[in-house]
Order: C-alpha cells, then structure tokens, then sequence
C-alpha cells in the first residue's frame, strides 16, 4: 500500500505516470525521464537544470507545469552582468528618499520633548531602522518566489549566459529556499517553489551549482514523440503530412548542417503549411518554406541542392 501523500502535494504529482497526464492536458508532451525528473523535483525539494540545444521544450516545460498545477510562474532571464538588485531585490530608492524629506521636515516635533542628545537619538533609532524594513524593499523573481503561500515555479532561464559569481549568488537559494538580506535577516520559503534552471550549454557550470540539482537533458525527440507533440501543438494537421514533415526534419537532424531544427521549429513549420493550405510536401514548398527550420544561410545553402532527393525521401517515409 503506498504512503499517503504530504498535504502540500498536488494530485497532478503523486506519480510519474500523473505527471505525464497533468502535462499531456495543457499540451506538453513529456518523456518518462522529464517526468521522473518534475517528479523527483517536487518530493525530493530539489531543483532541476535541464541542458540541451535550444528549442527542445527546455523553457515551456517550466511554462507548462506552472499553468498545469495553476501555480504563479517567477520568471528570471538570465544574462551576462545578473547581479542581485535584479535577481534578488532592490531598495525602493525613491520611496527612501521622499521618507528622508518627510522626516526632515517632522524631526523637530520628533524630538521637541527630549531632554538630552541620547534621548533623542533613541527616539529617531525607530526611524532609521524603518528606512531599511520590508516597506521599502522591492521584491524580484528569486525573492518573490519565497513567498509565494500557494507554491509556485520558478524558472531561471538560460543560466549559462550568466557569469560565476551569480551562481554563487543562487547557492543559498537552491539548497535552502531562503535569501538572506543583510539588513532585515533570513527570509525563507514557507511553501519551496519548483525551481527549473534551463542551459544551452554555452559555457560550462560549476560543480557546487550542479551538485544541488537534478539533471535532466533534453535533445531532439524521436519520429514518434515529434509527431505527439505535433498533434499536441498543431491540431488540425492531417496525419499524412504530418508523417511527411516529421520524416524531412529527422532527415534534416541528420545532415550537415550547423544547427538542425529543434521542436519549436517544427511547431512554426507545421504551422506555417497548414497557412499554405499544404496537404503534402513538395519540392517547391519545402524551398518557399525552409527558412521556418533553418535559420543560417550557411544550412540553407548546405542543403538546397539536395531538396528533391530530401523531399521524395520523406513521401516515400510516410
């Protein structure tokens, strides 16, 4: 007999064959290890850093699992030069400065009954302390989602682009779910949010970063889950051409080329021929169309003379 679930679990957590479906009914179609990993990620509190090329369904899982579970969804961008007043918090700037105007203008009746420079001192200690008080603290996404009371997920996105010392910054946050501010103390979350880093890999993480999370590597899908997530995404598409465009972009991956098409590639172009009212490829088509996949010239360039044989290949796969 299983264990009964803590009260904080969803229900769309309780397996890995629940996450699956959860994830199915808001159009992400996931692997049994992306499961296990979101799985994994809830009952063990611990966050998961998916790698993998770019487009793959890295970013959108994060997407999906929030509108799935209706949690609040803490977006953070990474990017080179992320320090904490974007990450963390930052001081009401503005909002200190017009408190300082007023206390100017009010320190005299604050202090008219004091009868030494010590009295008075104290009686403007209150003060100072509120100007560095959770009133005048500006909340970004790591800090927002420690307090969240409901849950939520939090996404740092494209982790690579940012520089060492921010992972050094998130240390804290992945192993505690907690932030220190130095002036006001530990604040820590009551419900821990789901946390998903995203890497395409651009530069190598360190160890202490990967040691607090579970990792997961997405890569291109084969024929059968792209045509899933085709269905998912694209619905309306006929199956004919549906096989016929699945089979060019595995055909595609498995050239020369610099940067094959990804996932989001093949939604834009299942999109694109249902807009062209396509009912299956063509050599023409595929030209007129081709650079919805590819996005080098370099790729476009690599492959043109090659289309036909290409396109007659995929008709002759479905």
């Amino acid at each position: 007999m299983n264990a009964a679930l803590p009260p904080s679990t969803p229900a769309g957590l309780a397996s890995v064959d629940s996450v699956i479906a959860l994830l199915e009914g808001v159009g992400y179609i996931a692997s049994r290890p992306i499961a296990t990993a979101l799985y994994l990620a809830h009952h063990l509190r611990k966050p998961v850093l998916i790698e993998g090329p770019a487009g793959v369904g890295k970013t959108e899982l994060a997407v999906s699992a929030a509108r799935a579970l209706q949690f609040e969804l803490l977006r953070l961008q990474c990017y080179e030069g992320l320090d904490d007043s974007k990450a963390l918090y930052e001081w009401k700037y503005g909002k200190q400065l017009l408190y300082t105007q007023i206390l100017k203008e009010k320190i005299g009746l604050l202090v008219d009954d004091a009868d030494t420079l010590d009295s008075a001192f104290k009686k403007l200690a209150g003060f100072q302390d509120l100007f560095f008080s959770r009133e005048f603290l500006e909340p970004r996404p790591l800090l927002q989602a420690m307090e969240q009371p409901g849950g939520s997920v939090l996404l740092i996105d494209e982790i690579d682009k940012s520089e060492e010392s921010f992972e050094a910054l998130l240390l804290e946050v992945l192993a505690d779910y907690q932030v220190t501010i130095p002036e006001i103390g530990t604040i820590r979350a009551e419900v821990p949010p789901l946390v998903i880093l995203t890497s395409n890999n651009t530069r190598e993480l360190g160890d202490a970063l990967k040691r607090r999370c579970l990792h997961l590597h997405i890569g291109f899908p084969d024929a059968a889950l792209e045509q899933r997530v085709l269905r998912a995404r694209v619905p309306g598409i006929q199956d004919q051409l549906l096989a016929q465009l699945v089979a060019f972009v595995q055909g595609l991956r498995a050239d020369n080329i610099r940067k094959p098409p990804s996932i989001a590639e093949s939604v834009d172009w299942a999109r694109t021929l249902l807009l062209l009212h396509a009912s299956a490829l063509d050599e023409q088509t595929v030209r007129d169309t081709l650079g919805v996949l590819l996005k080098r010239e370099t790729d476009v360039r690599e492959v043109e003379g090659r289309l036909a044989k290409m396109t007659q290949a995929a008709l002759a796969a479905s």
